[in-house]
Formats: C-alpha cells, sequence, structure tokens
C-alpha cells in the first residue's frame, strides 16, 4: 500500500509540473526537461507513469472537469451557480486546472487533444435540466442551450480578465456573469434565492476541506498564495 500511495503521489508530482510549465510556456515550447526540473524526479520515474509529453498534457486534461467543493443544495439551481463560482475561485490558484484552459485555447494542443468544454457543457446541461424539471427554470428554457453559452460566457470572461493589466478578481466577475444570466433562466420566486456571491465558493471549499480532514482524508492542493484552498 505504501508503495501505491508512493506512486500515485509521484504521479501527481509529474502531472501538476506539467501543469506549471504549460501555463508559463504554453504546450509546443515546454519540455520534458524543464518538467523534470520542477520536480527533482529522474527522467526514468517520469517514464514510467507518462511515456511523452502529449500524454503528460492528457492527463492535465484528463483532471479539468471537477465539481469538488460541491455540496447537495435544496435548489438544483444552486448548485449550477456553485460549480461555476467554485471553478473561478480554484482555477486561478491551482494550476492543474489553468492549464487546462491553456491547452484549450492552443490551436497545436487543440488539435492534438480537443477540450473539456463538450464535458461541462454535459455537466451544466444536466443540472439545469433538472432544475427545469424542479420548476426551478422557466419551461422555455434549453438546458444544453444555456449551458453551452454559458460554457462560452465564463471561459471568455477568464481570458479577458486574465489579460488585464490589472486583473479582476475571476470569481467576482464570474458573480457579475451569474447575475445577468439568471434573471433570463430562473423563475422568479427561486431567483430571489439563489446566492451568487463571490465569497461562497471559499467558504464551501473551506467546509469540504474540514471535512475531509476529519475524515482523515487528502484536503487536496495548497493554492499559489498560501494555505490550503480545495482541489
Amino acid at each position: 500500500m505504501a508503495r501505491q500511495d508512493r506512486a500515485i503521489r509521484t504521479r501527481r508530482l509529474f502531472l501538476e509540473a506539467a501543469a506549471e510549465v504549460f501555463n508559463e510556456c504554453g504546450y509546443d515550447a515546454a519540455s520534458i526537461s524543464a518538467i523534470l526540473d520542477r520536480t527533482e524526479l529522474t527522467r526514468g520515474a517520469l517514464y514510467f507513469h507518462f511515456t511523452s509529453k502529449e500524454e503528460l498534457a492528457r492527463g492535465v486534461l484528463a483532471e479539468a472537469v471537477t465539481s469538488e467543493g460541491l455540496v447537495p443544495q435544496t435548489l438544483k439551481l444552486q448548485e449550477w451557480v456553485d460549480v461555476g463560482l467554485l471553478l473561478a475561485y480554484r482555477l486561478p490558484r491551482e494550476p492543474m486546472l489553468s492549464a487546462s484552459i491553456r491547452l484549450a485555447v492552443d490551436p497545436k494542443a487543440r488539435g492534438l487533444f480537443g477540450t473539456r468544454w463538450p464535458d461541462w457543457i454535459v455537466l451544466g446541461g444536466d443540472m439545469i435540466a433538472e432544475a427545469r424539471a424542479r420548476g426551478e427554470v422557466h419551461a422555455h428554457v434549453d438546458p444544453v442551450a444555456t449551458s453551452r453559452l454559458f460554457v462560452g460566457a465564463w471561459t471568455g470572461v477568464q481570458l479577458v480578465s486574465g489579460s488585464l493589466e490589472e486583473s479582476p478578481e475571476l470569481v467576482d466577475e464570474i458573480a457579475s456573469l451569474l447575475e445577468l444570466v439568471l434573471p433570463s433562466i430562473a423563475v422568479p420566486g427561486i431567483l430571489a434565492r439563489l446566492d451568487t456571491s463571490s465569497g461562497r465558493a471559499e467558504r464551501l471549499l473551506a467546509a469540504s476541506r474540514a471535512a475531509a480532514e476529519g475524515r482523515g482524508e487528502d484536503p487536496g492542493p495548497r493554492s499559489a498564495d498560501g494555505p490550503p484552498k480545495g482541489r
């Protein structure tokens, strides 16, 4: 079991190092040597887990669709809101997630691996469909189209905000995006009950981390700016 745990940690180290290099250099300019320098592990150890840079990129993308920190809510539409807020809070703090965006917008990488946007669209579409079935969303709302447009808008907000000289907090920007979108899909009685505050994601992650620690589980990676923030 100890050997298996060590192998899992080593594989994770390589993925995290690859994500950092992809973030900084892009896929084409990233090198195996640069990734190894981040880990201080051997090339043999790397090739035991990943046979190529392409396989490392696929491993990073495999981590991209995540709902960690999400907990069941009375309103399904609140869960959909929470997914968007949680990702916005986590992405600037977790290179694995931000690297998935960098790979998705890189034409060469996108041609090789595709993106995880279709998976996000399915995830969101399923949640909106369930919310509509519960009477939380207007009957005329198309769940898949709404999810597709929101994924596109979310990604655009992230790309634009990250390119500005004084970048606003992504979670604040996504909270504002949700406030624009929700009135067009949520029935009025539900809209008034939704929490779109930008601080909600941090609170959800803190609660999730505390629960994981209480169960003796790994609470997740540390953020780039300090204490553990969730995975």
